[in-house]
């Protein structure tokens, strides 16, 4: 069901137009003039209402995040949250992420966190997945020495896809889990986004992995 359009949306996007990502002519994130400072980033691929970016921006505030999201409201929600935190280390975009490497410069990014993608059940849909070869061998691109990509999901079927897609690849996994929340070691720093919480308590486990290029 696709969300109904919000009131008011350009009053409220413009409220919190300092928190977009700073564009450059052609249209790539200028990291520099988006944090005042030249720096490698922490990315979130789909942050929906923004529960999980802003816990991570402000669990490291030293550390320079943006969040990507394609529903223009749905980012609209998670800008407000981030601004009425006053956080100063987040910054948004509104657009897709088949175009990560146009926007991104290469090798600029630290984390990539994956939270309950989109799992597109049908085969035909797979390329889709954020989990595909071709989205992973597009984050090879983006991705710093050690670089690691955090991912988290309900949907048993996604996450037993991607632990093959991530080693045919050439990813190295670690710290794979079945149910996160109830692994005392994993779940101590966990930041629930708005999306897990509300299937975790109605009975869904959350599967989690990480992954590094070898």
């Amino acid at each position: 069901m696709r969300m109904r359009p919000k009131k008011n949306r350009a009053t409220r996007l413009d409220n919190v137009k300092e928190l977009f990502a700073v564009t450059t002519e052609d249209g790539k994130i200028d990291i520099p003039a988006s944090f005042g400072e030249e720096s490698n980033i922490s990315i979130e691929i789909g942050c929906g209402k923004g529960r999980f970016i802003c816990g991570k921006a402000m669990q490291f505030p030293d550390e320079n995040f943006i969040a990507f999201e394609r529903v223009t409201d749905v980012n609209m929600m998670a800008m407000e949250k981030a601004f009425a935190a006053g956080l100063t280390n987040v910054r948004f975009h509104n657009g897709d992420a088949k175009e990560l490497c146009n926007l991104l410069p290469p090798h600029s990014v630290n984390t990539i966190y994956l939270n309950f993608s989109d799992p597109w059940p049908k085969k035909r849909n797979a390329k889709r997945r954020l989990t595909s070869p071709l989205f992973l061998e597009m984050y090879k691109g983006l991705l710093a020495p050690d670089a690691v990509i955090y991912f988290k999901t309900d949907n048993i079927g996604l996450f037993e896809y991607s632990l093959e897609t991530f080693a045919e690849c050439g990813y190295t996994l670690s710290n794979v889990c079945y149910d996160l929340h109830n692994d005392a070691v994993l779940s101590a720093n966990n930041i629930q986004t708005e999306y897990e919480e509300k299937f975790s308590e109605k009975g869904f486990t959350i599967n989690y992995l990480e992954a590094r290029l070898k």
